[in-house]
């Protein structure tokens, strides 16, 4: 796969210019996900293996209607107002960034649980990972 690294956006000026929606008025919580490529290998840090080797990088590659529909769905969630996502694609090294979510939200349940729900539909449906050893 070809280098399409991307330069990942500003959190700074998307809190701003959430902020400045008119469904501001309606926002009690912001969260903000940033998955990092990380040397510890996905078997390692989720299951305990521990005969892996560090990862050196990773391949990345999504799909662009499956996301549509994943953040379709996140935006019809109960309190949620704002949805914003970018996913990085190409090849990554450790430390460069995989993904941004941000969710905006009237309160604190709402907000978590619409983030744990995108991240985890983004992880499982969409987004395809090779790590590189």
């Amino acid at each position: 796969m070809e280098n399409m690294h991307q330069n990942p956006p500003s959190a700074s000026e998307w809190l701003a210019s959430a902020k400045s929606d008119a469904s501001a008025q309606n926002v009690g919580m912001y969260l903000l996900h940033n998955g990092v490529v990380r040397v510890t290998s996905k078997a390692a840090a989720r299951f305990g293996q521990t005969d892996d080797k560090p990862v050196a990088g990773m391949e990345v590659s999504y799909d662009r209607e499956k996301l549509e529909e994943i953040k379709r769905a996140t935006c019809a969630m109960a309190g949620v107002q704002v949805v914003k996502v970018w996913i990085n694609e190409g090849s990554l090294h450790v430390g460069d960034d995989l993904m941004y979510v941000l969710i905006g939200g009237d309160i604190r349940p709402h907000v978590i649980g619409a983030l744990e729900y995108m991240v985890g539909r983004i992880k499982s449906e969409c987004i395809q990972e090779k790590e590189l050893f």
